[in-house]
């Protein structure tokens, strides 16, 4: 695939995706005799799998680190997996604290609403009388 194709279909441009490669983010990206990117099946799944963990908030140096543990071999793999329940800890730790963000919104909000519904109230049985 070209780079206007995996660009369209993960949704970045081809210059974060030369990005992510030149900072190594994603391994070298295969070319053609005439240096041309030519995206395979692996360089599309690690595009997808940074595009993933990018909008989940990981960070690019924890990402740039696993890619280079991942390009050392299978020697790394405990190393990898640590990387990554530590990225996961990280991540439910920020999960927990949007949930109570959340819960605050949504307290606010029911705040307003039972007062809209109690002027409603209070409109509605002014005008019975």
């Amino acid at each position: 695939m070209t780079i206007t194709d995996v660009s369209k279909k993960y949704g970045l441009t081809p210059d974060t995706l030369r990005y992510y490669e030149r900072i190594g983010l994603i391994p070298p990206v295969p070319r053609t005799k005439g240096g041309v990117r030519d995206y395979d099946e692996n360089s599309c799944g690690w595009v997808e799998l940074m595009k993933c963990m990018r909008s989940a908030g990981v960070q690019i140096e924890a990402l740039i680190e696993y890619v280079a543990l991942s390009r050392q071999g299978d020697e790394t793999v405990a190393e990898r997996k640590a990387l990554l329940i530590e990225q996961r800890k990280q991540m439910e730790d920020r999960m927990a604290e949007m949930q109570k963000s959340l819960d605050r919104l949504n307290a606010k909000i029911d705040g307003y609403e039972q007062g809209l519904m109690k002027r409603e109230r209070i409109l509605r049985d002014g005008m019975e009388e």
